[in-house]
């Protein structure tokens, strides 16, 4: 039987930076999807590994970040940190002398850049396309804090970073969806000025439906030869 993992306690000033990815939090970002999936009670979908995320993810040359998949994660630190040009997103100071936070799952989830971090969440987005404004915009495919370090803020720093970064790109807007019956997010999402758009629909073709489409573009072009 497997120990129980042991709590860690954050109090008094604690440091949080989002922060560009790289593949030595591929651990981190699948165990993170995994327990996204959980709260959305979507396990039956989650079909990701780290090799899958390695290759999509960080591929070699990787391209600039926000001109196609970008992972951002957010880490906490007991010590000030000090930004890096090349990958610090945005960073904030949290004060914890009111309110400890214990995180009992601190050691699964320690940053690989040491120095006592804690990764707490992720985002992943890439660049769309809005034809009516003519102009590019970024989608965020997930945003994720683990279950300790919710209501803490830092869902709107992150939030509010992959924003910025679009406003400042020139980009026409940022879009991501939300579960119907998620209302804590939904409340959050327009407290953030979002327009949550009940008479869109997602469509998706995904596993054996998209499969059977496999050599349709083909067929196509042959056709018309």
């Amino acid at each position: 039987m497997a120990a129980a993992p042991c709590s860690t306690t954050f109090s008094g000033d604690v440091w949080a930076e989002l922060r560009l990815a790289s593949a030595s939090d591929v651990p981190h970002i699948h165990r993170l999807i995994h327990q996204m999936a959980e709260f959305e009670l979507l396990t039956d979908l989650f079909a990701a590994t780290e090799e899958l995320l390695t290759s999509t993810l960080f591929p070699s040359p990787t391209p600039p970040p926000f001109t196609s998949f970008t992972a951002l994660i957010l880490d906490l630190s007991p010590s000030p940190v000090a930004p890096d040009p090349s990958s610090t997103i945005a960073s904030r100071r949290l004060d914890l002398s009111a309110s400890p936070l214990a995180d009992p799952e601190a050691a699964a989830f320690a940053s690989p850049r040491g120095g006592g971090r804690v990764t707490a969440g992720f985002v992943i987005c890439f660049p769309n396309y809005s034809t009516f404004l003519s102009k590019p915009g970024l989608y965020v495919e997930d945003i994720f804090v683990r279950a300790p370090w919710r209501r803490r803020g830092l869902g709107r720093m992150m939030l509010s970073a992959v924003a910025g970064r679009a406003a400042e790109l020139g980009m026409g807007r940022v879009e991501w969806c939300v579960l119907d019956w998620n209302k804590n997010a939904i409340d959050f999402y327009e407290g953030m000025g979002a327009d949550v758009l009940p008479q869109w629909r997602i469509c998706r073709l995904a596993g054996k439906a998209l499969d059977k489409y496999k050599g349709s573009a083909g067929g196509k072009a042959a056709a018309a030869e």
